[in-house]
């Protein structure tokens, strides 16, 4: 879905690790907006896995040197939680570790390979290249790190992609919730559903999480779901109210007071979400895939309401 690049003004590269738990670490790279995506490191006994990677190489260079801090060998296995660059172009650089994701995780990069990169090509990537999942799993598998028992789930069938998983840590109480959960940033389903957001809410909430690093911004707890929920909630609304009044997505996107998530980051998401909701009303499954002619007027009618492409700190 090629569109016009930004100006990029690259954000610092920072090893900002927080352990949430014991030997469990978030990854977080602020400000969370487009292509700064958190990641994990789960450590134990000497051993260590990744939940997710980084978009660039030198993003990646950084979270290897936090990984290498915090265990003596090098990551044994890292989860993808879903096929976005952003949270796996970075797999190239842990070439010890096995990379395990849902197996449509593993068809969908493959097939959409190193496309992210054409989308912002001021961005210094460095030298990728793409390594999919070698162990692909529908519905769950149990992953062990040392004495750590890591649950990886499929959370779909669509949500915010058609591949999403979670990584969910029992003793711990820890739930890595890759994009399914963003914090202070605006949730994106174009290439998923607002109804099967909606429904994977529920059965993380069903976890019982104490704390949860979402895929982009703050660490925080599962009052997280409750502002995700209320967001999807106003485009359904937006939705319904638009469509009935005879807009168009961008249209209502214009028109439209989101209230208490109009500060979310990247408020432009709006449009092509609003994109998504208009289908559903329409009778879109929420297991089926948008076409991607419908994708890219989504994006391009983004560009347009922006004013500009989205803005890329990678």
């Amino acid at each position: 879905m090629p569109h016009p690049a930004p100006a990029v003004v690259p954000a610092p590269v920072t090893d900002r690790t927080t352990e949430v738990a014991d030997g469990v670490h978030a990854f977080v790279q602020p400000p969370g907006g487009w292509c700064l995506n958190n990641a994990g490191v789960i450590v134990s006994e000497g051993r260590s896995a990744l939940v997710d990677t980084v978009a660039t190489e030198s993003r990646a260079r950084a979270l290897r040197r936090a990984a290498l801090r915090l265990a003596p060998a090098a990551p044994q296995a890292v989860v993808n939680t879903h096929f976005h660059g952003d949270h796996a172009f970075g797999n190239h650089f842990f070439p010890e570790a096995l990379v395990v994701g849902h197996e449509r995780t593993r068809t969908e990069m493959i097939a959409s390979g190193l496309h992210l990169t054409g989308l912002w090509p001021d961005v210094d990537w460095g030298t990728l290249t793409l390594v999919p999942p070698a162990l692909t799993f529908r519905d769950a598998l149990t992953l062990h790190i040392g004495s750590v028992r890591a649950e990886v789930v499929h959370v779909g069938p669509r949500a915010h992609t058609s591949n999403d998983s979670v990584v969910w840590l029992p003793e711990q109480k820890v739930l890595f919730t890759g994009d399914l959960v963003m914090k202070g940033v605006t949730p994106f389903f174009l290439m998923g559903s607002l109804a099967g957001s909606l429904d994977a809410l529920e059965r993380l909430r069903a976890f019982g999480a104490t704390t949860v690093v979402p895929g982009h911004g703050p660490v925080c707890g599962p009052e997280v779901f409750d502002t995700v929920e209320g967001y999807l909630r106003r485009v359904a609304e937006l939705a319904a109210q638009g469509r009935a009044a005879g807009l168009t997505p961008v249209q209502t996107a214009r028109e439209a007071d989101l209230g208490p998530y109009a500060d979310l980051l990247d408020a432009e998401r709006l449009v092509p979400n609003l994109h998504r909701a208009y289908a559903e009303l329409a009778g879109t499954e929420a297991a089926e895939a948008l076409p991607m002619p419908v994708m890219e007027q989504a994006l391009g009618e983004m560009i347009a309401y922006h004013g500009r492409p989205p803005h890329c700190l990678a």
